[in-house]
């Protein structure tokens, strides 16, 4: 009897009281040695510090763990590459390298461990490192992919620890704060010199998925697993009947559990592909069966509530390869989060061909360049977002297989899209059965023990960044995503809760200094996201990392070397505050000043990520801005063929100019939550039952209703109703910013905010944007001041009727600029500025005749009309 998930066919599960094999899957003529470790090699790797708890880092470089490589019957570290282990570097692969690369990262013959090339074939050349490992081919090619060639070849460089004295001359306030400080980058420092001598430097670290877990090689299959409180450990699963007796494990003295299973006499593997998978421990918690905690792909069974680990290592021909080159950063970022499982119309849980055949194509045309994507990693919860993790390296098989996601990716990829990951290595799941929860037993394994390692408002485990298996388990996880399924970054959630033990609640923050550095900073997890930062950026030189901060941590963005964290953007989590608390305003009491100081209150050279609205404001119990907007009557007054009523009209037109002065004064980077483009009603609602809760209250379910746990895309895509002006905008939005990239332009000057008459005015490069928030007047011929000379076109206009507007204004107009100073601007022109509008306006000479096409009306020769408010 057999059952499919995600593609792959499972057996039914066995009874676990029948521990009598059905005949043995290896041949019995086969020594019973082949089964026992036999240990010719070991690498050195520092002791965990699972049992501590210590305010700062205290990874003593003495304390040292064996753990042993595998024998020559399992497989070892070459085993898992397609090309041999260099273990010297050659002049001629530095030839790429100039005397500015060697001065700027201190590459010498003493610091090789730094350093990695990228030969011709596309392989990784490691340095020297103080393993006895020798370096030879495996004739089994196990995860085999095309490497697709790219246009230039560079140097990969994990950058060695620089002085971390910038910070202070870019932000002199800091030098009040240097003790703390420079003990933060000491604690950096000296880390990165134990990974180098102990581990052969960051990249052989951040290989831990090549050391624990399931390990193929041409002989056989190593299940390694560190579990040091467990007494005793069995692997069972299908492959041996769930026979706890069949395959038990031998644990070092280290606390790390091991086995090797040779092939069948067939040639075979000794576990099929798609068996259910699960380790057997006795621990000081009582016997207990969990999910290797390397698993690559887990499933929830037909009728069962825990997930099941699954041995995935699909045939050759089944893998997918990679056809299409990543993309390469760009300098404006542009994202669409998503989430797969609710991204169709149709209430059901979406999966990654369809995001694939029917998002992908939708987000690029709306003009975006890049696809943040929630509820990767596996999460038993789905209520929870994906964001209670219980299995870090799979993919969630609620939206299919790992294959499946790889197509979805190498399909953004061919659209020029890029594609962040929203990691969570802020916290994991409280569940003991499928997650890393007391996963041997005890309380303090990946983990801090006690009331430290509990978040009691999302009720989660924290992780104990103090522990050395526990940097190598999260840097290897953010590795892994990148290397095994070419993400392009990631978004790290929950940093705040990260880096401070207060965990930033119940704190307000105030931009006080001693509100980041002192004693409720937890110096291990920023130590570690620095360490995580360096290993991103140095590996993959494209990749982009986000960090999800309310604090406003200084140094937040700044580079590792220089003394900061190492992220590139912050996400700018204050701009969809503040628009909720406006929301709640009545017009009159908007003011223009408080609106300008939260888009543009951020750190000088730290890039922000600015956005009106995300996930969290899309959730039941929240609002989304269009709803903040016009409530109860988007469900009757949105179609064309009824007038508008004037909440309608107001709510239209304010959801535009929320978005653009967002988009255009936020931030280096943009974001919007898929759907939110065109003003999605209602909320978000996971399908959830009844919940009773400790003090007996009972919070209502919605009868695992999917109904508002969609993405109704046929709304904006909707001709005669009204949200396809607010869509029909967002596109144009984007297209704007791809066509000048104002986000990212050195010049930025904001010429006017007036409280009287509700305006706006500001330059992003050369263009000038105008926003009239009042609510009743119009005003003509009004002076716009502005830096360059010359004639100006309108290129955005939210009161296109294209875009639900009421068309006031004439696209063909020109607008000459004339001497003398306004608003401490050199030159001015006259505009028509009607109420409750946007207006975009650039040089007509920085403009093509194909672009002006585009954002002209169809009727371009028509006759300006008279001026008509709302």
């Amino acid at each position: 009897m057999v059952y499919t998930i995600s593609g792959i066919r499972f057996p039914a599960v066995l009874s676990l009281h029948n521990s009598t094999l059905r005949g043995d899957r290896r041949a019995a003529s086969l020594p019973v040695f082949l089964r026992k470790n036999n240990f010719s090699r070991k690498i050195l790797a520092v002791k965990s510090s699972h049992d501590s708890d210590f305010p700062s880092s205290a990874i003593a470089g003495s304390d040292k763990v064996l753990i042993p490589q595998d024998h020559d019957n399992s497989a070892s570290l070459t085993d898992q590459l397609e090309t041999p282990v260099i273990t010297s570097v050659d002049a001629h692969n530095l030839e790429d390298l100039t005397m500015e690369d060697e001065d700027k990262y201190n590459i010498g013959e003493a610091d090789s461990s730094y350093r990695q090339i990228e030969d011709g074939l596309g392989s990784v050349a490691s340095s020297p490192v103080d393993v006895d490992i020798p370096a030879k081919k495996t004739s089994v090619s196990v995860g085999k992919e095309v490497k697709i060639p790219s246009v230039e070849a560079k140097p990969k460089i994990i950058p060695r620890p620089g002085a971390g004295q910038k910070i202070y001359e870019i932000d002199p306030s800091l030098l009040a704060y240097r003790d703390h400080l420079d003990f933060r980058f000491g604690q950096y420092k000296r880390l990165h010199d134990e990974i180098n001598k102990h581990e052969g430097g960051l990249d052989a670290f951040s290989r831990g998925y090549e050391q624990f877990g399931f390990l193929r090689s041409a002989t056989g299959i190593t299940y390694r697993e560190w579990a040091p409180g467990a007494k005793s450990a069995a692997l069972i699963g299908d492959f041996n009947n769930w026979n706890p007796n069949a395959d038990v494990m031998t644990r070092n003295e280290f606390g790390v559990w091991e086995i090797f299973l040779p092939n069948n006499v067939d040639g075979s593997p000794p576990i099929p592909h798609g068996s259910r998978v699960k380790i057997r421990m006795d621990t000081p918690s009582g016997i207990k069966d969990s999910i290797p905690a390397w698993i690559k792909f887990s499933v929830q069974a037909p009728g069962e509530i825990p997930y099941s680990g699954i041995y995935y290592d699909p045939p050759e021909e089944e893998k997918y390869v990679f056809k299409h080159p990543q993309p390469k950063k760009p300098k404006s970022l542009r994202i669409y989060e998503s989430h797969v499982g609710m991204s169709s119309p149709e209430p059901k849980i979406n999966t990654y061909a369809n995001f694939r055949d029917d998002v992908l194509p939708r987000i690029k045309k709306l003009g975006y360049n890049a696809v943040q994507i929630m509820a990767i990693q596996e999460h038993s919860y789905y209520a929870s977002f994906g964001y209670h993790v219980t299995n870090f390296f799979a993919p969630s098989s609620r939206f299919g297989t790992p294959e499946d996601l790889k197509s979805m990716i190498d399909k953004a990829h061919e659209l020029g899209l890029l594609v962040l990951m929203d990691i969570v290595h802020s916290h994991s799941s409280n569940n003991t059965l499928d997650g890393l929860n007391m996963f041997d037993g005890t309380d303090g394994h990946y983990f801090h023990p006690g009331s430290r390692g509990y978040h009691w408002m999302w009720d989660s485990r924290l992780f104990n960044y103090g522990s050395w298996e526990v940097l190598r388990y999260l840097l290897s996880n953010a590795r892994w995503w990148l290397d095994e399924y070419k993400f392009d970054g990631f978004r790290f959630d929950g940093v705040t809760s990260m880096m401070y033990t207060h965990h930033g609640l119940q704190v307000a923050f105030t931009g006080n200094y001693s509100e980041y550095f002192g004693l409720a900073t937890d110096v291990d997890a920023v130590v570690y996201l620095m360490l995580a930062n360096d290993l991103i950026h140095g590996l993959f030189p494209e990749a982009v990392t986000i960090g999800e901060d309310v604090s406003g941590m200084p140094t937040f963005c700044l580079p590792t070397q220089d003394g900061g964290v190492g992220f590139d953007y912050r996400l700018q989590m204050a701009i969809a505050d503040k628009w909720i608390e406006i929301l709640k305003k009545q017009d009159e009491d908007w003011k223009m000043g408080d609106i300008v100081h939260t888009l543009t209150n951020r750190r000088w050279l730290e890039k922000c990520v600015a956005y009106a609205e995300s996930h969290d404001q899309a959730l039941v119990g929240d609002k989304t801005i269009a709803f903040w907007l016009m409530d109860k009557d988007m469900y009757d007054f949105m179609s064309l063929d009824r007038p508008a009523t004037p909440r309608i009209d107001r709510g239209i037109a304010l959801h535009k100019m929320i978005r653009l002065i967002t988009m255009g004064l936020g931030g280096e980077g943009y974001l919007n939550f898929m759907g939110n483009e065109f003003g999605h009603p209602e909320w978000i609602d996971f399908p959830r039952g009844e919940q009773q809760l400790p003090n007996g209250s009972v919070i209502p379910g919605n009868n695992y209703s999917y109904d508002k746990c969609r993405r109704r895309f046929d709304l904006g895509d909707a001709d005669y109703l009204r949200y396809r002006g607010m869509q029909e905008f967002d596109q144009a939005m984007q297209h704007l910013e791809e066509k000048f990239g104002f986000m990212t332009t050195e010049h930025q000057y904001i010429s006017r905010k007036n409280e009287g008459d509700k305006v706006i005015i500001f330059e992003r490069g050369n263009l000038v944007f105008v926003f009239n928030f009042h609510w009743n007047n119009s005003y003509s011929d009004y002076r716009v001041g502005c830096a360059t000379p010359g004639k100006y076109k309108i290129v955005l206009d939210s009161d296109d009727a294209l875009f639900g507007g009421f068309n006031r204004l004439n696209h063909s107009a020109e607008y000459f600029t004339s001497e003398g100073w306004y608003d401490d601007r050199p030159r001015s022109f006259l505009i028509y500025a009607p109420s409750r509008t946007a207006v975009v306006y650039a040089l007509a000479d920085d403009l093509e005749p194909a672009f002006l096409d585009e954002v002209e009306p169809a009727l371009a020769d028509e006759v300006e009309p008279e001026p008509v408010d709302p």
